[in-house]
């Protein structure tokens, strides 16, 4: 008979827009207890301490890090924050999931990721599109060669959303993207570009449009704004076969696979002609990704399976992202 699973207890630091819905997720999962509540603000940790009653609470993180019986901690604070505290979480020798992006720079990025090895622990970083079910069935039909070659990637990321003046569109919104591109395509881009312009706040860009170009040929561009008439969160994977779109903001039919593409006219040579077939949508399990992402997380801590957003993970995509922010500073 199997011993049954050890209960891994967690905190939760930074209770603003997104660390109840992190507490959420990790309070439902199995043999996971929710145990610390932790935020700055009185307001926000009596908001959750209805919700969660058997968490203890604390404005000071200081008392997440000094409580030995604490597995992990959960970072959902200020991104300028974030590497400093992933960092004073490995030294507590405790296991850490970090909100994306994992710092500001890819030298606080490395710094993250050595001190995390250096304690023996799991650190993970919380690039949610990685773990939705339709971007995971995208990434295996571009694996078993269903797509073909890839030629290239684009994607929206657009709203007329909330103006931040601590951040731009790079940093907001391109992590998801740049994140996902880098997941699909495995490599890291050897040529980043981006243009972007500030037209309500000065200094802070609220449009930018970012060019990669990776070491196969690849090229992907995003559409990255806070300031448009639309909503969208739309990336489109264009290969040598056959399409693909995945769309979050249908209800349904999340991902679409075009059979579409320049086919050669055997009746002569060197020439080619269109070919439009079908357009059909794969059954994609209905599944929050967050949860998907925080029973990751667990199941890691549990096992010590390397998770697939880890640590290294992250410095890529703050790589990529010091780049782009170069590049617009050119």
């Amino acid at each position: 008979m199997s011993e049954p699973a050890k209960t891994v207890r967690v905190g939760v630091v930074g209770l603003g827009y997104w660390g109840p819905n992190l507490a959420r997720n990790l309070a439902a999962i199995p043999d996971c207890e929710l145990a610390w509540l932790c935020d700055a603000s009185p307001q926000a940790r009596e908001h959750l301490e209805r919700s969660f009653p058997s968490a203890r609470s604390t404005g000071d993180i200081n008392d997440l890090l000094a409580d030995d019986q604490l597995d992990a901690i959960v970072l959902a604070t200020p991104v300028p924050t974030h590497a400093e505290l992933a960092i004073a979480v490995a030294d507590a020798g405790k296991h850490c999931f970090v909100e994306k992006p994992l710092a500001t720079t890819a030298a606080d990025a490395e710094r993250a990721v050595a001190r995390a090895a250096q304690a023996g622990k799991t650190l993970m970083v919380g690039h949610l599109l990685e773990y939705h079910p339709a971007v995971g069935r995208l990434k295996e039909l571009i694996d078993s060669d269903e797509l073909g070659g890839l030629y290239y990637i684009y994607g929206n990321r657009l709203n007329l959303g909330k103006l931040r003046a601590d951040e731009n569109a790079l940093w907001s919104l391109g992590a998801h993207d740049v994140s996902v591109a880098l997941h699909l395509i495995g490599e890291e881009p050897q040529e980043c570009l981006a243009h972007g312009a500030s037209y309500v706040r000065e200094g802070v860009q609220d449009v930018v449009f970012c060019y990669l170009r990776f070491p196969s040929g690849i090229v992907a561009h995003l559409h990255l704004s806070w300031l448009d008439p639309h909503k969208e969160r739309r990336i489109t994977v264009v290969g040598a076969r056959r399409m693909a779109t995945f769309d979050d903001m249908l209800i349904e039919g999340k991902l679409t696979i075009y059979d579409k593409g320049f086919d050669e006219d055997t009746r002569s040579w060197g020439e080619y002609i269109a070919r439009s077939g079908d357009t059909y949508s794969p059954r994609i399990p209905n599944l929050e990704p967050l949860r998907i992402e925080c029973e990751h997380f667990i199941e890691c801590v549990r096992t010590g399976a390397t998770p697939q957003s880890d640590g290294h993970s992250g410095l890529r995509v703050v790589r990529v992202l010091e780049a782009l922010q170069r590049s617009l500073e050119r």
